[in-house]
Formats: structure tokens, sequence, C-alpha cells
């Protein structure tokens, strides 16, 4: 019985290998993450923009009838600011997926404690003259004062202990600590509160309590799911 398959010899193996398609360029993995360093260098520069408002003001005398409130409240603002926007991070994050998110993380966090050391800076040299005395009783007698010191003093061990070499010292240790920045905000918001409460001017205050609520209690939630979803 006659096969109808034909012997395969050399000249068919050239053939077949010549009309055999050729295999498809590898193409290099997209990361989707080339935009966080250009986007790093953007933030970086624009976190700078405060101060920078705040010397030109200075040097053309338009920081207003009281020179060292308007610096004091400004850092103090945008101290709130860069807090909000760090908290707000990991919301984004886990909202939208980008995990590069979290690589702002810790820029922002230094800048909102930048931004904190030139309002505590203002108030002790400009205020107070680095008078102990003076500023001791601020700390006992005003209130605002108190939490913004406690909140200040916070910041301080978060900043000391944010480079990758204390968070590998630390270990497991390092994320408790750092989770006093929910602490912060708070102490934070409270601060703006009773220091605007004084002059019945609660409008920034909401707003940014509001923010502040907003991102506290996302976490919360989250933190309650999961712990539901463990105990089941």
């Amino acid at each position: 019985m006659a096969s109808d398959t034909q012997p395969v010899t050399e000249t068919s193996r050239t053939t077949l290998r010549a009309k055999a398609p050729a295999p498809a360029t590898t193409k290099r993995p997209v990361t989707g993450t080339r935009w966080v360093v250009p986007a790093k260098i953007v933030v970086f520069i624009a976190a700078w923009y405060p101060l920078a408002r705040i010397v030109l003001f200075g040097m053309t005398d338009r920081l207003g009838a009281n020179p060292i409130e308007f610096i004091t409240r400004s850092t103090g603002l945008w101290t709130l600011v860069f807090l909000c926007i760090t908290l707000a991070v990991t919301p984004l994050r886990r909202l939208t997926g980008i995990t590069a998110l979290a690589r702002f993380r810790r820029m922002l966090g230094l800048y909102a404690f930048f931004y904190a050391t030139l309002h505590f800076t203002t108030y002790l040299w400009f205020d107070k003259w680095f008078d102990v005395a003076a500023i001791l009783k601020d700390i006992g007698k005003r209130p605002f004062i108190t939490v913004g010191f406690a909140a200040f003093v916070l910041l301080i061990a978060l900043a000391v202990t944010s480079p990758r070499a204390m968070v590998r010292k630390l270990g497991r240790r390092w994320q408790t600590l750092h989770r006093a920045i929910y602490a912060i905000g708070g102490l934070a918001i409270l601060h703006f509160w009773w220091m605007k409460a004084g002059k019945h001017d609660l409008i920034l205050p909401k707003i940014y309590g509001a923010i502040m609520v907003a991102l506290l209690g996302w976490r919360l939630l989250v933190w309650l799911r999961e712990r539901r979803v463990k105990t089941r």
C-alpha cells in the first residue's frame, strides 16, 4: 500500500526552515514607572514654591504689616498641606493601582517636616528670640502651642528614622513608629483649629479638618474590613 507521505529530504528541510515564520522580536516589559523620576523632579522643584514665595515677598516688601505672622502662618499652612498630601498617597495608590505612587511618600513627608521646621524656627527665633522661659510658658499656657509642639516632636522622630538604613535597622518597629503620622495629622488640625478659633476664622481649619478626617477615616475603614476578613 503506497503512502501519501513524502520522505523528508535535506532539501525539503531547508525549504521548511525558509518558509517558517521568523520568531517575534522579544520586547522589553513595560514597567510603567518611567514617569516616576521626571515626576519626582517636578514635585521636588514645586515643593520649594512656598519658600520661594516668602523670599520673593520679603525682597519686594510684600510680607504685610506683620512679616513674622505672615511667615509663621504661611509655613504652618504648607506643613499641613504636605501632611495631607503625604497621607493621601496610600489611598490613591490602592484606589488607582499605581504602586509607584509610594515612591513619593518619603519625599513629601520630609517636605512636611521641612516646613514644620521653618514654622517652629520662626516662632522660636523671630517671635520669642530663643527665650526658653517664655517658650516653656507658652507651651504650658496656650493649648494650640502645646499640641503644635507635640506634633513637631513626633515629626522629628519620623524624619530622623526616614532613611533606608533606619528602615532596615528598626525592622517592624519602623512601621509601628511611622504610624505616628496619624497622630501628627490630628494634632496639626487641632493646632490650626485652636489658633484660628481665637480669631473666629474657622473656614480653613474646617476644610483641612474634613480632608484629614476623610484620609484617616478611609484608613480606619480599610483596617476594620481587613480585620473582619481575618476573623472569619
